[in-house]
């Protein structure tokens, strides 16, 4: 009996393993496929991500790098594929940050991401020769390979044959034409990568006939030196690729030159190329400019006008002020960039897909190595006259770590438009109405030297950087320019929104947290004199004059300008103006001014309404204000001599050139680095260059008898 229970038990035992079996088959077959997406830039491939993932698909960084992740997820026949968006990649050959990475992912080494079940690998069929090194690069990896070939109808415009079935044979790989824009070629592509990832089928790999490798793609030479080896295999790739290439593409004669060809002859020539460049330029960013002012005015207006309704709606106290003055307030002054920035992108994504960004950069490439920056650079160096958080966000263009980073520590030398209401204030204050040669206008000559001064000071630091901490050899531009397009609308629009949420999402948290911090530093310690809350003063200054109050109209107002004066000289901002005084005196400035100065950290153009406060003028006042320059103008110290001098404006402006005076410029430049160290870094080195460059300015002009 207790043998035919035992045997019963052992029979449950072998069903129910059976079944888990059975289920766990099941679980494998219906598992998320993991697919990694591979390609050389301007190949099609941001195009094909995004026509697979659609809005399904997410962006962040791997970690502990700055390189992007791209990631979504694609629609399969009977399940759905993770798809990673490797980096844009000319070889595997890992001598850039991006190899690496795509290395890693190939690999499996990257924590978090499991190794690929297949790749696609989005090759240019205009360009197929070159494309193919990366994929029997790829191939060595041992994960199928499935070939998106890519821009086919471009190929066929250009009197290129490619016999797909051949190229397949020969490669011993799938390959599905697609045209990605039309969706041509998707469903053949999905049922190709459902079946690699099944079949798990590799081919035999030619050009390793005196190479073994291992299970991970790493080799293990038998019989050659390393070197050797290496120079074979290189030489048996090459010999492969032209094989491939000759068998299964054809050129048909024709006698019309490429209309992409003709187009360079004009947009590439070293001088009219440069004035069509300029032109473009001045172009896109005079487009930013008077595009983004009204949607920058409105959301001005709408953060204010929420600040008027919470003001009136909570009962007057520290939440009252902390909600309206730190976190609106903190939040809309970044919001406000929003406008330039959606525009920036939507302009780069355009030059981008039309294939212009590639000339551009060959155009610009000589001039920038010769401060050790790539080409690449120059376009996040101009977007920073309208300011430098999209410029700094548009270095991710640049592959090599190194001169990215050269270009961000950079940056923030050129004059942002929040440096004009500084301008502004100084010139209308001592410079008005005087000029040079009886017609050229002083004002205008100080703003374009303050823009030179920015631009002449990147350029050296850029040298300096280049040849000490950043040093490394001199960037090979190797750069394809791909054929021009009409950009897709659907890639642009796309690129342009995830870029804004990156930017909302990646400043915002750090960008509030400082916002606090400012207001909490500018609010205590209270006052201990009777106060009159801030619901009283909205309601005063809405008051028709002549109406009773118990106390004139600008009476009260005076009070309570006089009231906020008082209240920033004894916070802790204030304490600390003072207590920085010593060190600015060598400036020419005094603790009013090295409050204000505090307080323009956080952002520059925060210089006016501080200033506005401390002389008792409300802080409403504008850079163009009468009362406030005459108030500057009448500024004395205890001595009786005037605290401002055209000399200390001057001083003032320099120093503003070249300080980092814009928390929103640093929380962006933490995300983008991924570095707390480069960060305050470029901080501290910006401000020493600045008190350095404004120490120069007034004792200099001192010595010589100004100011």
């Amino acid at each position: 009996m207790k043998t035919v229970l035992k045997n019963a038990e052992t029979s449950n035992e072998v069903a129910v393993a059976v079944k888990e079996n059975k289920r766990a088959d099941e679980n494998a077959e219906k598992k998320q496929i993991i697919v990694a997406l591979a390609g050389n830039p301007n190949a099609g491939k941001t195009t094909l991500f995004n026509v697979l993932t659609g809005l399904k698909q997410k962006v962040a960084n791997y970690p502990g790098v700055t390189v992007e992740r791209k990631e979504g997820i694609w629609k399969l026949d009977d399940t759905a594929a993770r798809l990673i968006d490797l980096p844009g990649l000319y070889s595997l050959d890992v001598t850039s940050l991006d190899e690496q990475i795509a290395s890693e992912v190939l690999t499996g080494k990257v924590f978090d991401l499991p190794k690929p079940d297949v790749v696609v690998a989005a090759v240019d069929a205009t360009n197929l020769e070159r494309n193919l090194y990366l994929v029997t690069q790829i191939l060595e990896y041992n994960i199928p390979v499935v070939i998106a070939l890519t821009m086919f109808d471009a190929a066929e415009k250009q009197s290129l044959a490619v016999n797909s079935k051949k190229l397949s044979e020969l490669l011993q790989i799938p390959v599905v034409p697609v045209i990605a824009k039309q969706k041509q070629g998707i469903n053949e592509l999905s049922a190709a990568v459902v079946k690699a990832a099944r079949e798990k089928k590799t081919p035999v790999l030619p050009w390793l006939a005196d190479a073994d490798f291992n299970e991970e793609g790493e080799e293990i030479h038998l019989s050659l030196s390393e070197n050797a080896a290496a120079n074979k295999k290189i030489f048996a790739r090459y010999n492969f690729i032209s094989d491939v290439y000759q068998e299964s593409v054809e050129h048909k004669h024709t006698s019309e030159r490429n209309v992409s060809d003709k187009i360079d002859g004009i947009l590439t020539h070293k001088f009219f190329g440069l004035i069509i460049l300029v032109a473009i330029l001045l172009l896109v960013f005079q487009t930013i400019f008077s595009w983004a002012n009204v949607p920058m005015d409105l959301l001005d207006q709408g953060f204010g006008a929420l600040g008027d309704f919470v003001r009136t709606s909570l009962p007057a106290g520290i939440l009252n002020d902390l909600i309206v003055d730190g976190i609106i307030a903190g939040v809309g002054g970044v919001l406000v960039f929003l406008p330039q920035i959606l525009l920036l992108f939507l302009f780069l994504s355009i030059l981008e897909d039309s294939g212009y960004m590639a000339r551009a950069a060959f155009l610009l490439d000589k001039l920038m190595s010769r401060v050790g920056l790539h080409g690449k650079a120059f376009l996040p160096l101009l977007s920073s006259f309208a300011c430098a958080i999209p410029g700094i966000m548009a270095t991710r263009t640049i592959e090599n770590p190194k001169d990215r980073l050269a270009t961000i520590l950079i940056a923030p030398f050129m004059s942002c438009s929040a440096r004009l209401p500084v301008y502004t204030l100084m010139i209308g204050a001592f410079f008005t109405g005087q000029t040079i040669f009886g017609f050229l206008s002083v004002g205008a000559v100080l703003m374009l030297a303050m823009y030179a001064l920015g631009i002449i000071v990147a350029i050296i630091a850029a040298f300096v950087l280049k040849r000490t901490i950043l040093k490394s050899p001199p960037p090979p531009f190797v750069m394809e320019l791909p054929p021009y397009r009409l950009p897709n609308v659907r890639t642009v629009l796309q690129n342009m929104f995830t870029r804004a949420g990156l930017f909302l999402k990646r400043a915002g948290t750090v960008i509030l947290a400082i916002s606090i911090i400012l207001w909490a530093l500018t609010y205590f310690p209270r006052n201990a004199s009777p106060t009159i809350n801030k619901n009283q003063q909205s309601s005063v200054t809405e008051r028709a004059p002549g109406e009773a109050s118990g106390a004139p109209n600008g009476e009260m107002a005076t009070e309570l300008v006089a009231e906020d004066s008082a209240q920033l000289q004894n916070s802790f901002a204030g304490q600390l103006g003072h207590f920085i005084e010593p060190v600015i005196q060598p400036l020419g400035f005094d603790w009013k001014i090295g409050v204000a100065l505090i307080a323009s950290f956080a952002a520059r153009e925060v210089l006016v309404s501080t200033l506005s406060i401390i002389y008792n003028v409300g802080k409403d006042e504008t850079e163009e204000s009468e009362t406030l320059i005459s108030a500057i103008q009448a500024e004395k110290r205890a001595d009786g001599t005037p605290v401002w001098t055209p000399l200390t404006a001057l001083t003032l402006m320099v120093f503003f050139v070249l300080a980092m005076q814009c928390m929103s410029t640093v929380a962006v430049v933490r995300r983008e680095t991924n570095s707390w160290s480069w960060t305050l870094f470029m901080v501290a080195y910006m401000t020493a260059l600045a008190y350095f460059a404004a120490f120069l300015t007034y004792q200099g002009g001192k010595l010589f008898g100004f100011g």
